[in-house]
């Protein structure tokens, strides 16, 4: 079972991500090696082109193996047959990349966008998550990583009249570009989201969620944690905080903190409702923890998992 979500936060391209998550992907397939960028997060074109541009580099880098990108930058002057290329891309692409900026000002324009093709404010969202039925992955960076959550962070704030956001990780919700100043932020999100496991993602770090239907109605998840020490250019050190040891955190329910390191796993199962949980820890040297009591599960393997859940 791929992931078919991944929700990260990084200061540049850095490799491990971007090449063994993102693009080897796209490369994966036999004849479908595309990634679709969309950056409809920043305010300007010229912002939008600046997100871009500071993937393209890294994509030219594949097109010799076979990969093939294209983008689609938000206007106020979008013609009908411009948004029938959109939804064609979005729906085809083996990889839909959505890029960095304001999370609420993408999620207008996914709205917007919608509406305009066929009056269904809705459908951007359905088409990702019909995305996820079809196993295919769906990357968020930044603005776009809060936007592949359950719900935005701003969700505490109470500011907002719609805090959703497009929900293919379900019950998660993340802080983008976390370090230890900014643990605040990660409990509030857990005192507000009780449903929710929330985590902390310093730069370059992230997760990469898979997610079925299991027999018994509930929901699995097997989430990837990852982290990438890989961006050696030493003026940048500073803005990623892997490399500075940081984790990815993480505070139940009910304020219990855990630390999770890159190649850790956590497998989880969630009730229909949302109202019932079971998960397990699998550290990156194969213990298996019980994820609400953190002594030895009484599960085996991911197999025994799914079978009791």
């Amino acid at each position: 079972m791929n992931p078919t979500a991944l929700i990260y936060s990084s200061h540049n391209r850095c490799e491990y991500i971007h090449r063994t998550w993102i693009v080897e992907r796209a490369l994966q397939s036999i004849d479908n090696k595309t990634i679709f960028h969309i950056p409809f997060s920043q305010p300007s074109l010229h912002e939008q082109e600046y997100d871009f541009n500071n993937f393209k580099w890294y994509y030219d880098r594949f097109t010799q193996w076979g990969l093939s990108y294209s983008v689609f930058y938000w206007t106020d002057s979008l013609k009908k047959e411009d948004i029938d290329l959109f939804f064609h891309n979005l729906w085809h692409s083996q990889v839909v990349v959505l890029g960095g900026g304001m999370s609420i000002l993408g999620m207008a324009r996914f709205k917007r966008i919608g509406e305009i093709y066929c009056g269904d404010s809705d459908l951007f969202r359905k088409i990702i998550q019909e995305r996820q039925k079809r196993g295919l992955l769906t990357v968020g960076f930044s603005a776009g990583a809060d936007q592949l959550c359950e719900y935005l962070c701003e969700t505490c704030t109470g500011r907002l009249r719609d805090p959703r956001g497009l929900g293919i990780a379900r019950n998660i919700t993340c802080t983008l570009h976390h370090e230890m100043g900014r643990i605040g932020e990660v409990y509030e999100l857990a005192h507000a989201l009780p449903q929710c496991m929330i985590f902390g993602l310093p730069n370059d770090s992230g997760i990469a969620v898979a997610q079925e239907t299991l027999w018994s109605g509930n929901t699995f998840q097997a989430i990837d944690f990852i982290t990438d020490n890989s961006w050696d250019i030493p003026e940048d050190q500073y803005h990623i905080k892997t490399r500075m040891g940081t984790k990815i955190d993480h505070i139940y329910n009910d304020g219990r903190h855990w630390a999770f390191n890159g190649g850790d796993r956590l497998l989880r199962a969630i009730s229909p409702d949302g109202h019932w949980q079971n998960a397990v820890i699998i550290t990156n040297r194969g213990n298996m923890i019980d994820y609400w009591s953190q002594n030895q599960s009484q599960y085996t393997s991911e197999r025994d998992f799914i079978d009791h859940n």
